[in-house]
């Protein structure tokens, strides 16, 4: 405007000379402002201000609804960090943003973290997940589902088959009953889930529930306050773990294994190791670990010592050192303690799923999530109610489970073999896993009452084989 007025008006030399200097000061403030210091406030801002008025949200926001807030990144990069493939978009003046997404199922980035100037954007990651609309129902990976998630503001009628596939647990808010499917109850479906199925219930009805029996589990820090398995819990021991806080995996290995209501022996004891796989690569710590629990079993009165070693972990022999892990083993084997993992060297195990609404005790309820031709064992991990790490009363209703939820299924199963005949040998447990399993379409399913019950005849053999020779 100065310019336009100068060109068009005439002015005293005085006027001219000072509207000079206004000119050279204004360019003056702009170039020592420069451009880093303008992008960074305005950067900062509109991100703050954006998270505040929730259009940017903890697993809701994609990547390109940021980038239509903020224009291109400045550098775009991609890593896998364990089960998760992470996005980051860097920007001016150290806006950091980081989505996520699981990479086995084909859920969308969501984001995940921000960081601007240095200081964490707060984006709701400890609050509950509010779905806004049914666009958000597409951004819910199947990993973690509906899991502390509010669907109150949405009509989930017509989405029968996204609720019938997606995990949810005892924190989720569901919409009123009129705008729920015809037929689907969470809270039914979270109660059934707890029983553990194919005759487990009628076999701890008759006392044969794990009494007597410690069974010990290596795993990530645990929730020690859960409700499910809080009284089993007669030993905590952290290894390598200082500082870190508790972790999703270690409450439904219990649970699984323990619990005192959807637990396979949920009168058994429970020793618990408290460890970081993702530090440990090695065999090493593994098998030093196994080690110190062999040595202190060998240390407790005969009623008293640890006849089962549970371990969700399936890379053994994929590791170095795996002479020192197979060792260890077979000194636990020898010191009669039953060692149960994924590693297929122990065996090839693969996960079962439950037909909702029907009977939980006949093998012909199940299905097989994934088929193998090459399977020993199948063992129900899918449509299961187990413990959660989110409190200690939340419970989880797992779709589909891992294969870590097999091996404490097992080693459940062992501790009543244990129970019924506390001579029987490890490797006698495993052949009769699969002499007794029910050989069906899905493949051959493991067998808890047939199995217990050739725990019981082999027992009765041994016996008069004593007597005979007395």
């Amino acid at each position: 405007m100065q310019i336009f007025i100068l060109g068009r008006f005439k002015r005293r030399p005085y006027q001219v000379a000072a509207a000079v200097l206004i000119l050279l000061g204004l360019v003056m403030t702009l170039v020592s402002a420069g451009p880093d210091t303008t992008t960074k406030q305005s950067l900062a801002d509109i991100v703050r201000s954006a998270a505040e008025q929730g259009r940017l949200a903890y697993k809701l926001t994609g990547p390109e609804e940021f980038k239509a807030l903020l224009g291109p990144a400045r550098n775009e990069s991609t890593k896998r960090d364990g089960g998760m493939d992470i996005l980051f978009l860097e920007y001016p003046a150290g806006v950091r943003v980081m989505f996520g997404r699981m990479w086995e199922n084909s859920a969308p980035f969501t984001l995940m973290r921000i960081t601007a100037n240095g200081r964490e954007v707060d984006i709701g990651q400890n609050r509950q997940i509010v779905l806004r609309d049914a666009n958000d129902l597409n951004k819910i990976d199947s990993f973690w589902g509906f899991a502390d998630v509010s669907l109150a503001n949405l009509d989930l009628r017509e989405h029968k088959k996204l609720l019938d596939e997606m995990p949810f647990d005892t924190l989720t808010k569901w919409p009123e009953p009129n705008k729920l499917p015809d037929g689907f109850q969470p809270a039914d479906l979270l109660e059934k889930g707890k029983n553990p199925g194919l005759g487990i219930r009628k076999l701890n009805e008759e006392g044969i529930d794990g009494n007597g029996v410690v069974i010990a589990i290596i795993d990530q820090p645990l929730l020690k306050e859960h409700i499910e398995y809080a009284d089993q819990l007669v030993r905590y021991e952290p290894i390598d773990v200082q500082g870190v806080p508790v972790q999703m995996h270690g409450p439904p290995v219990c649970s699984i294994a323990v619990g005192k209501t959807c637990g396979v022996a949920p009168k058994a004891s429970l020793y618990y190791y408290a460890t970081p796989p993702w530090k440990w690569l090695d065999n090493k710590p593994w098998a030093d670990t196994l080690n110190k629990i062999i040595e202190l079993s060998k240390s407790l009165k005969k009623s008293k010592k640890i006849r089962v070693v549970s371990i969700s972990l399936g890379a053994f022999s994929q590791r170095p050192n795996f002479d020192l892990w197979q060792k260890a083993v077979s000194k636990a084997n020898q010191n009669g303690i039953l060692v149960v993992t994924c590693d297929p060297t122990f065996l090839n195990l693969s996960r079962l799923r439950r037909k909702e609404n029907k009977p939980a005790d006949l093998p012909s309820s199940y299905e097989a999530i994934f088929k193998r031709p090459d399977v020993d064992l199948l063992v129900l991990t899918g449509n299961r109610t187990i413990a959660s790490y989110k409190g200690p009363d939340v419970y989880h209703y797992e779709r589909q489970g891992g294969l870590s939820w097999t091996v404490p299924y097992l080693a459940g199963l062992a501790a009543l073999a244990y129970q019924v005949d506390p001579e029987i040998k490890p490797d006698e447990i495993v052949s009769l896993w699969k002499r007794t399993a029910v050989k069906t379409d899905a493949g051959p399913v493991v067998n808890p009452v047939g199995f217990i019950e050739a725990v019981k005849i082999k027992k009765q053999i041994e016996n008069s084989k004593l007597t005979d020779v007395r």
